[in-house]
This record gives C-alpha cells, sequence and structure tokens, in this order.
C-alpha cells in the first residue's frame, strides 16, 4: 500500500487543517507527546501560530505484560491510575513500576525542558499531538495528565490510528482529530515513507526552534 504521508511535518500539516477552528485562539497551546509526536507538533503548532510545548508521560505497564498499563505518570509528580488494573497488583509493585518511570520521566523533562518553566495548563485548551494511535494506552494517559494539569478542554489530534484507540480516546478526550482510521490498521509506521526513530536532538531542536 502507498503510504499517507511523507513524513511527520506532512502529517502535521494536514492535521493543522483539520484543527482551524483554533487557529488564533489565545488560549490554545500545542502539546508534542515524545518522541514521534513533537515534529508532528512542530508542524501544527507553526501553522496555527499557536505556542509548542512538550508533554512527557510515562506509561505504567504491569511488570509482567508492560504493554498493558495501569496508569501513568506525569510532570511535577502526577499520576494517573486504573484501578482496575493497577488492583491486580500490590502496592509495593505499584510503586516499584512509578519509581522506576518518575526517574526516566524526570531525565526527558531535564532534557527536553531545557530550563523552561515547568509545563501549566490552567484555563488552556490543550491540543495534545502524537503521530499515530495503535493501542492508545499512553495518549489517554496523556488526556488524563493534560487534564490534571488544569487543562480546560483537551483536544487528542493524530494523523492515522486503530479504530479501536479512536473509539477509546472518544470517550476520554473533549474532541479527537484523526484523519486516517483504516479498518486494517497493522501499526503506524505503515502510513509514512519517513518513519524514522526520532532522536532526542530532533525533539530539543523542534522545540528551541523558531517558531
Amino acid at each position: 500500500m502507498d503510504a499517507t504521508y511523507r513524513d511527520r511535518a506532512d502529517a502535521g500539516a494536514v492535521l493543522a487543517d483539520r484543527l482551524g477552528s483554533i487557529t488564533g485562539d489565545p488560549d490554545a497551546v500545542v502539546l508534542g507527546l515524545v518522541r514521534g509526536g513533537v515534529p508532528v507538533a512542530a508542524a501544527v503548532a507553526q501553522r496555527l501560530g499557536a505556542p509548542l510545548d512538550v508533554l512527557v508521560v510515562r506509561k505504567l505497564g504491569l511488570p509482567e505484560a508492560p504493554e498493558v498499563a495501569f496508569g501513568a505518570v506525569g510532570p511535577g509528580g502526577l499520576r494517573v491510575l486504573n484501578e482496575e488494573i493497577a488492583d491486580r497488583l500490590g502496592p509495593e509493585e505499584v510503586e516499584q513500576v512509578v519509581r522506576a518511570e518518575t526517574a526516566e520521566l524526570e531525565r526527558r523533562e531535564r532534557l527536553y525542558r531545557s530550563g523552561r518553566p515547568p509545563l501549566r495548563l490552567d484555563g488552556r485548551i490543550a491540543v495534545v499531538v502524537d503521530d499515530g494511535l495503535a493501542t492508545g494506552a499512553t495518549a489517554r494517559a496523556a488526556v488524563g495528565v493534560a487534564r490534571q494539569l488544569g487543562a480546560r478542554r483537551v483536544v487528542l489530534a493524530v494523523p492515522v490510528g486503530a479504530p479501536q484507540a479512536y473509539d477509546l480516546l472518544s470517550r476520554a478526550a473533549d474532541e479527537v482529530v484523526c484523519p486516517e482510521r483504516p479498518a486494517d490498521f497493522g501499526a503506524v509506521s505503515r502510513y509514512y515513507d519517513d518513519f524514522h526513530e526520532v532522536p532526542d536532538a530532533e525533539v530539543v531542536a523542534a522545540l528551541t526552534g523558531p517558531r
């Protein structure tokens, strides 16, 4: 099959066209999920004339099945738990996972924020951007963290997603913008000509470059 997008910047341009109602809104802030969501978010922010920031979240996975999320941690010690799944673990098991993921989150925050003040979303419209939705677990965690950071409205914008993940996020976010929802989804990488692994340096450059 032919890829839908040339690269993440091309995908961001398509998303920006779908987010026209936000153009010029002084309350809007575009938040890229690291790492792959940041180049997409940079293109969205540039076209919308909105500020760009990064939202660092770490999924909390079950020790025996890390792909199954029982919650997430976000900036400033924020914690979002899915009690139904978290109840499968003892308190110490939960804390072990939280400690490990918090340490990695803090490392990434130091790197990506580059001395900028902590992220605050009080009263803002948070446009959370990623490069695609597979299971939706990380995006769902990000929506929860954005709400805890004070966002009054959370819009999730992704270029492509699995229909099941789209349905999941439609119940979590105030709005989901996802132009492509193929029934035979497969993997996010199928929909890009260039889907290289985004290095830390590219994330930092996108966040610190001219808007």
